[in-house]
């Protein structure tokens, strides 16, 4: 039986990277989830009072580009987005990569063998940006989701910090994928935290 759920992102998150790491290698393993990626700025989250939310000064956040750049190929180039998705995450967290421009993200994109022109043209029509504000405070409101990576399943929403990646194993991206979504039922569970990082 298919098992459904969503997961926010922002690429600059490290923890992000890593529940979306899991989630793709499983589904690249043949797992059958159906997934909802769904974006969730984290410099909207960080905002002072009084200041301008980041849709209405989308220059002055340092992910908000890339964000963008994910959901016009999530939306509009659905078959490159799980190769893109992944390209982004490493190229910040392997190589160190900035996120803010086109002339950063463009040879991500084409090392991934997506024509980054058609991405661009997209985020251009600002279509991309209007669905974030969208998505970003429809779940804030609807799930009080508060920051990623968030998992997503009917009426429950859970934060949750995986420690490391499936290293490619989709056997065990699968299962740590299953595992999380299956605590999602369970509406005992409050809090579940070592007291010190797991070796």
């Amino acid at each position: 039986m298919t098992t459904s759920f969503a997961l926010t992102w922002d690429y600059r998150c490290p923890f992000a990277r890593i529940a979306n790491d899991h989630v793709l290698t499983a589904l690249a393993a043949g797992a059958d989830f159906d997934v909802t990626f769904l974006p969730f700025s984290l410099g909207q989250l960080h905002r002072e009072e009084g200041q301008a939310d980041v849709w209405d000064d989308p220059e002055s956040d340092s992910g908000l580009f890339a964000l963008q750049v994910g959901v016009a190929l999530r939306d509009h180039f659905p078959s490159d987005f799980a190769v893109a998705h992944r390209a982004i995450f490493e190229h910040r967290h392997n190589d160190g990569g900035q996120l803010r421009t086109p002339e950063q993200l463009r040879p991500v994109l084409e090392r991934a063998g997506v024509d980054a022109d058609k991405v661009f043209a997209v985020v251009e029509t600002g279509e991309p940006l209007a669905t974030i504000k969208a998505e970003h405070t429809g779940y804030a409101a609807s799930h009080a989701v508060w920051g990623v990576p968030t998992w997503i399943k009917d009426d429950k929403a859970v934060y949750v910090r995986l420690m490391k990646g499936p290293g490619g194993d989709g056997g065990e991206a699968t299962r740590t994928v299953q595992r999380l979504v299956d605590l999602l039922e369970w509406s005992n569970l409050n809090e579940f935290k070592h007291t010190s990082l797991p070796s």
